[in-house]
């Protein structure tokens, strides 16, 4: 038989983690995935490859002899792979002085963005800079995968470690919700009352930011209800007024989705959004790196 060879390199990254965790909760939070999304692409690589990789019984998880034989294979094409992104990522980065600035939500907040603009081109004049809007599914905005130098995220970040940032603002959280829910008459209303409402969640790919959104530190443990899963400000919108559920939004964010139809409260017992730019710790020392940071922080002190 001769074995498919498309295999996708986050099918390899994901059979590494659970070769190394042995355990596949464990690996899904590391990857911050969903165990049952995690165990169901295992599965679909499983049959691709058309054998077992992993023994699973109620002791727990071992590698198979077919596993423990793609292992280290996987583990060069993954170190390779990141030596390819890395040499690509330069290669973009010295095309033309191009400084790519990944966002999902656009910075408005006072013009911040045309002010860092401002001061950077004065300072740069040669280097070009291009805004690349990416979904919320990429809580980094294109940082993770080398498609963006800066972005503006939200924090925290998954695998947080790899990133460097200045925080932009700090902001509260605001509770969304259309304006014929009850609870919208009131002036300001406790987080105790909207723990049991249907949240609108981001993507499970978002992480511990998706996690931020649902509010979980301040749920005391208590499993949120997801109305409905959400990517762009247009679907978190439409999923309002459509009744879905509420959500969470930064102060600077919630004229986006005040629209007809949907209000904002003020919530207490919620710890505040901050909203950042951020770049990997391996750019700190790329001088188009750090003279947008730079522009970035002046012009979050002196709009």
């Amino acid at each position: 038989m001769v074995m498919t060879m498309d295999v996708h390199v986050r099918d390899l990254r994901y059979f590494v983690a659970v070769a190394e965790e042995l355990h596949f909760t464990r690996a899904a939070e590391r990857l911050y995935v969903s165990q049952p999304a995690l165990s169901k692409q295992v599965r679909a690589l499983e049959r691709q490859l058309g054998v077992e990789l992993f023994r699973r019984d109620p002791r727990g998880v071992s590698l198979t002899e077919a596993g423990t034989a793609l292992l280290p294979h996987a583990r060069r094409v993954l170190e390779a792979w990141s030596q390819g992104s890395a040499a690509l990522e330069a290669a973009r980065a010295a095309a033309r002085g191009t400084l790519v600035v990944g966002m999902s939500t656009s910075p408005g907040r006072g013009g911040l963005l045309p002010a860092i603009r401002s001061r950077f081109t004065a300072a740069h004049p040669d280097t070009v800079l291009r805004l690349r809007q990416v979904s919320w599914e990429d809580p980094t905005a294109g940082l993770a995968d080398g498609d963006a130098d800066v972005a503006f995220v939200w924090l925290p970040l998954p695998d947080d470690g790899r990133y460097a940032w200045t925080v932009v603002a700090e902001e509260p959280r605001l509770v969304a919700l259309p304006e014929a829910h009850p609870l919208a008459a009131r002036s300001e209303v406790d987080f105790a009352d909207l723990a049991e409402e249907p949240f609108l969640a981001l993507p499970a790919s978002a992480g511990p930011l998706r996690d931020h959104w649902l509010a979980l530190e301040e749920r005391a443990g208590r499993t949120p209800r997801i109305g409905a899963e959400i990517a762009s400000t247009e679907e978190t919108y439409e999923a309002l007024v459509a009744g879905l559920g509420i959500c969470l939004v930064a102060t600077g964010n919630a004229p986006l989705i005040t629209l007809g139809g949907v209000t904002t409260r003020p919530v207490r017992g919620l710890s505040p959004s901050r909203f950042a730019l951020a770049w990997r710790r391996e750019d700190d020392r790329r001088p188009l790196v750090r003279a947008y940071a730079e522009a970035c922080r002046r012009a979050a002190v002196t709009p």
